[in-house]
């Protein structure tokens, strides 16, 4: 036995040194022979790198490698590649160089791209090819039996058709047998389809196929017989088989039919636009697939598709996830018409039936026209919103639960709708009732739970009738009209107009306006500072008549809130809000307008009746100022406030924008411990000024470029040394203060300066005593000062009256008493403690 190996290993050496040593012998001449007859056969320009004749790399084959090929199109005066291929090599038999005769039997081409184009003319640019070979050697043959492709991307354009094909032919194997009139051909082999685009659709996009094939090719009659040939997509497979005429313009009598099928592989045969939220899903069961294609393939003709599809006792669900369509029940049917096209295409889904967590739906769906779409369907189940949300895997809708019973009919013409929304061309009929649905959506941090409510379907609008739920700590009830809800929901930049009646127990506007709660976090201001956010959507309007039973925001409790509430083109409007706060009563009317999103721009006229000062300054945190606080201030305001306020989107108040006019009065008023009034002590007791007390203070006061202008007022007070005083001025909001005060004096209450020469007489016809005086400088650091300027007008003006005096005095008329100026140094502070 060894000696039997040791001869057959001898033998095989030496057959492959007398190969190489013919391959060495010879190649220059096989070389010659081979350039000589391609080009006898290749009518447009090849480069090639290298050429070389090897024994090994195909072996038992010899084989003339061809290094880095380029073949030009079959295009006059065009230079764009048909062909290009790292590696080609055409193979025969070594016994071929004993004979002298060379027979090339296989070709295989690696690494390569092969682009196949039909120009707008309609000529190809694969004819590259010499017809008339009665020239060709007698020494050197190409009998092409097999072609391999490997790794080669295939390519093929029809600018006439508008057709586009492109796959990457990982290995393709052709067996030919070549005759006069017929060449009968075998494919097998793997590859992914990158797209098949046919018009503007998109079809089998990364799709991975084999191909098991087999056809005849009539060169006389023009004519391709293809026998019943299988393709597998995704692992299901089809069945093709009929017969293409290629004499004039092409004509197809295709059959094709699916076996083994799925849901992706259904799929990849519709449109990518059309399929690519659900490429990701996976079936089970039994689905069925089967068409046809017939007539005529041009720049004018298409031939007429007909297909039938559906499932029998499917599942279909994501792999991702838990939740699954089962026991579905599907028939289905698609038709490009009679004339072939897009006008006359139709898709109908029928007798569509399954069990959603085990509860059953129904429905159907019919869509036809693609050109101008009409669209029709309807559904009817009980659905788990839970259950429905996972399976779809919304992006919109995070989660969800509760039950929602749905009983819907749809029809209408889509562009017909698209183009006049408002005309109600939509036929839409049906209710859907939520049972306990909550949901936890993307837009909306905050989540909607406890939803109830019945919504009936008419046309374009949707009646409304006890839509309830909560909107995190606050509740609503709804019962009204939504208008324009198909628009709304179908159509981009539409508007809802909700026209109803708005209940609430509670409105909690903390969580409502907080940025972290009503905006996504990628949508959040990115310093993170704000701790508020306020939009108004463009496409929402509302007719609301509110009846809120109480609400809060910040320190604010408001209670029995009533009012019409109106919004149109992100301008909020009320004639008449009413409601109960700080122990008195709010009237408002006035408008929002939010157009520009960080310019929100507030008018209201606002009447407050017997508030509670303490209150009121407690609930507005002292409004921004530390100089006068809640704790100080005891009475009841009435006021009547015109205001015009500006904020950003996050409800920062622009200041230096404001303006307000506000005719306030103060009924049983207290001023506590107030410490301006307290170092006044120089004049009233202590504990008189701790509590100074006034029936009623009235007046008028305006905002503007952020300072409150106080017009001169007087105030009765239950100060025995100055039951009456007056004070006027201003108090910017970065806490300026510049105020005049007038003060009656006590009687004596500084020591005559003549006391020294003894008892000076008072005169009782004198008149009261004033002190003019200023109070200027910070909250926290202030002086009061003798109000000289003021001083002067009044000398000024008491030199009249006395000039006047002495003329009555000369006429005989009584004088009128006058009041005794306190002559003070000019610039003097009084002090106070």
């Amino acid at each position: 036995m060894k000696k039997v190996l040791f001869y057959i290993a001898i033998a095989a050496v030496a057959i492959t040194g007398i190969s190489a040593g013919l391959v060495y012998a010879y190649q220059d001449k096989i070389i010659g022979l081979f350039v000589a007859e391609a080009n006898k056969h290749i009518k447009t320009k090849v480069e090639v790198a290298k050429i070389s004749l090897s024994l090994f790399e195909k072996f038992p084959q010899v084989a003339v490698a061809l290094n880095q090929v380029n073949v030009i199109e079959g295009i006059p005066d065009s230079d764009v590649s048909l062909a290009k291929a790292e590696r080609l090599y055409f193979t025969f038999s070594v016994f071929d160089i004993i004979r002298g005769r060379y027979s090339v039997k296989q070709l295989y081409m690696e690494e390569g791209e092969l682009h196949v184009r039909v120009l707008k003319d309609g000529k190809p640019n694969y004819h590259i090819l010499v017809t008339d070979t009665t020239a060709a050697s007698e020494d050197f043959a190409f009998n092409l039996e097999k072609i391999n492709l490997s790794n080669v991307a295939v390519r093929y354009t029809d600018l006439q058709l508008n057709h586009d094909i492109q796959a990457d032919a990982k290995q393709l194997v052709a067996a030919m047998t070549i005759t006069s009139d017929k060449i009968d051909l075998e494919a097998t082999g793997d590859a992914t389809i990158s797209a098949i685009r046919i018009g503007e659709g998109e079809y089998f996009k990364d799709k991975h196929v084999d191909l098991s094939t087999a056809l005849v090719i009539d060169r006389n009659a023009h004519t391709i017989a293809l026998q019943p040939s299988v393709v597998k997509v995704e692992g299901a497979a089809y069945e093709v088989g009929g017969n293409i005429a290629y004499g004039g313009p092409t004509e197809l009598d295709l059959r094709l039919q699916g076996k083994d099928t799925n849901i992706q592989s259904l799929l990849s045969l519709l449109p990518q636009h059309i399929t690519k939220e659900y490429s990701q899903y996976r079936s089970e069961g039994d689905i069925f697939f089967k068409g046809t294609v017939k007539g005529k393939v041009s720049a004018r003709d298409n031939p007429q598709v007909a297909f039938e599809f559906g499932c029998r006792n499917a599942s279909f669900y994501h792999p991702d996830i838990k939740q699954k369509v089962e026991s579905l029940n599907l028939e289905g049917y698609f038709t490009n018409g009679a004339k072939q096209n897009a006008s006359t295409s139709v898709l109908e889904l029928k007798k569509l039936e399954g069990v959603l967590n085990k509860r059953p739906f129904s429905g159907s769906l019919t869509y036809r026209n693609f050109d101008n779409p009409y669209l029709a369907f309807s559904a009817k189940g009980m659905l788990d919103v839970g259950y429905v949300v996972g399976l779809l895997k919304l992006d919109e809708v995070r989660s969800g639960s509760g039950l929602a019973d749905v009983h819907i009919v749809f029809a209408g013409n889509l562009k017909e709708f698209k183009a006049k929304p408002g005309n109600s061309t939509l036929n839409t009929s049906g209710d859907v009732t939520l049972h306990n649905v909550a949901l936890n959506l993307k837009e909306l941090p905050m989540p909607l739970k406890g939803l109830h409510g019945n919504f009936i379907f008419k046309k374009n609008d949707v009646a409304v009738s006890d839509f309830k739920g909560q909107l995190g700590n606050s509740d609503f009830v709804l019962n009204g009209m939504f208008r324009n809800v198909m628009a709304w929901l179908l159509l981009d930049k539409q508007r809802l107009l909700v026209e109803a009646d708005f209940n609430s127990q509670y409105l909690d506007f903390d969580q409502l306006l907080s940025e972290e709660l009503n905006t996504p976090e990628e949508a959040r201001n990115a310093s993170g500072a704000s701790a508020y956010k306020f939009n108004v959507s463009p496409d929402i309007a509302f007719d609301l008549s509110a009846s809120i039973r109480k609400a809060k925001f910040r320190r604010f409790k408001g209670e029995h809130i009533k009012g019409e509430v109106k919004l149109r083109n992100q301008v909020i409007s009320t004639p008449n809000i009413s409601f109960n706060a700080i122990g008195g009563n709010f009237a408002v009317r006035g408008n929002l307008d939010a157009r520009t999103r960080d310019h929100i721009k507030v008018n209201t006229a606002t009447k407050l009746s017997n508030m509670s000062v303490d209150s009121l300054f407690y609930v507005f945190e002292n409004f921004g100022q530390d100089f006068i606080v809640d704790r100080h201030l005891r009475g009841k305001l009435t006021a009547n406030i015109v205001s015009e306020v500006y904020f950003d989107s996050q409800l920062n108040t622009k200041t230096d924008l404001m303006q307000a006019e506000i005719a306030a009065t103060v009924r049983d008023g207290q001023l506590i411990n107030f410490e301006p009034m307290q170092k006044m002590s120089a004049f009233v007791k202590r504990s008189e000024l701790a509590n100074m007390k006034f029936a009623e203070l009235s007046n008028n006061f305006w905002i503007q470029q952020r300072t409150i202008f106080i017009p001169e007022m007087d105030i009765r007070s239950n100060l025995s040394a100055m039951p009456t005083m007056s004070i006027a001025g201003t108090h910017t909001f970065d806490q300026d203060m510049d105020y005049r005060i007038k003060l009656p004096l006590l009687k004596s209450s500084r020591p005559d300066r003549d006391a020294v020469y003894g008892v000076v007489a008072e005169d009782p016809d004198a008149g009261n005593s004033m002190l003019f005086l200023t109070l200027k400088g910070k909250e926290s650091d202030f002086k009061i000062a003798y109000d000289n300027e003021r001083v002067r007008e009044k000398i000024k003006t008491d030199l009249k009256q006395e000039g006047q005096v002495l003329k009555d005095l000369l006429r005989g008329k009584k004088p009128v008493k006058q009041e005794k100026k306190v002559e003070l140094q000019e610039g003097e502070y009084f002090d106070f403690d």
